[in-house]
């Protein structure tokens, strides 16, 4: 899932404020940095900012996206050595142990009774009464 792009309500803002200062006076100064000029160009500066933030994010997803395709092959290869390890030398050898899976003979298993009793149990249960 690809991070949301950042919007800034501030910059909206000031960009809708430039505009109506300009339908007041388009060379409103108050002195000091207080100009239509600089708030201008702090309103680009900042839009500049946000648009290589928002670029950077998605190429930031790209590698992710190209890092998870990898990861899968990788996985799907070590799946596959691990099965041709258990094809040539049996899923109860010690070759198998060592490559990482479990042997057949130690897998644990309920015994068929352990198995009846939980399936009774669970037909058992009696429903709760409602008065």
């Amino acid at each position: 899932m690809p991070r949301s792009h950042r919007t800034s309500r501030i910059l909206d803002k000031g960009q809708l404020r430039v505009l109506k200062l300009k339908a007041i006076d388009p060379s409103m100064d108050f002195g000091s940095d207080r100009t239509l000029e600089n708030l201008t160009q702090q309103i680009e500066r900042l839009q500049t900012t946000l648009n290589d933030y928002n670029t950077e994010l998605a190429k930031i997803d790209a590698v992710k996206l190209q890092i998870d395709g990898m990861e899968k092959q990788l996985g799907d290869l070590l799946d596959q050595m691990l099965n041709s390890v258990r094809v040539k030398y049996g899923h109860d050898s010690r070759e198998y142990e060592m490559a990482g899976g479990t042997r057949k003979s130690d897998r644990i298993r309920k015994s068929a009774e352990g198995r009846a009793k939980n399936s009774a149990r669970k037909l058992i249960k009696t429903p709760v009464s409602s008065k």
